[in-house]
């Protein structure tokens, strides 16, 4: 896809390692844990598995909300996530603060179909803090500590480029 040249820069996921490093250069200038799907890599719609290959950042959502706004559809919902919450409604699967939503780039892998990443509505974004323990967990997206999440959509664009990995 890059003709075996890396870009300049871009977000590195690893499955494997449940890190998430920013690179620039051929150098990670930050580096953070994350959470990827419990049912391990994949594409195909409704497995829950997180997508591989390459994707750019198709949108950046929740700018200027509040640390561990709640979202529902992509919308803020003027909820502040609180352990009091997560008990009022325990089956949500809570996304907090930002959303970087992923498109796939390679056509027949990522891409349109089954296996679209954007139409699988697969992101990066925050989660109660306490969900993050170093293993995969999520249904499909790559989850983030929610000052990590925003630190990294605040150094980022729409469009940056994310390559995922096992």
């Amino acid at each position: 896809m890059f003709n075996g040249t890396l870009p300049n820069r871009y977000i590195d996921v690893c499955i494997a390692t449940q890190t998430l490093n920013l690179i620039e250069n051929g150098t990670v200038i930050h580096s953070y844990p994350v959470s990827t799907a419990k049912n391990g890599a994949g594409e195909r719609m409704g497995s829950e598995c997180t997508p591989r290959g390459w994707h750019k950042v198709r949108a950046k959502i929740g700018d200027k909300q509040p640390l561990n706004s709640v979202f529902v559809g992509r919308r803020s919902t003027g909820e502040i996530y609180t352990p009091e919450l997560d008990q009022q409604y325990p089956e949500r699967d809570w996304i907090l603060t930002r959303i970087l939503w992923l498109g796939g780039l390679q056509s027949g892998f990522n891409r349109y179909g089954a296996l679209d990443s954007s139409w699988r509505y697969i992101y990066i974004h925050g989660c109660p803090d306490h969900l993050l323990q170093g293993k995969p967990e999520s249904h499909g997206c790559i989850r983030m500590h929610n000052t990590d999440v925003l630190s990294l959509f605040n150094q980022i664009n729409a469009g940056e480029l994310v390559f995922i990995h096992t």
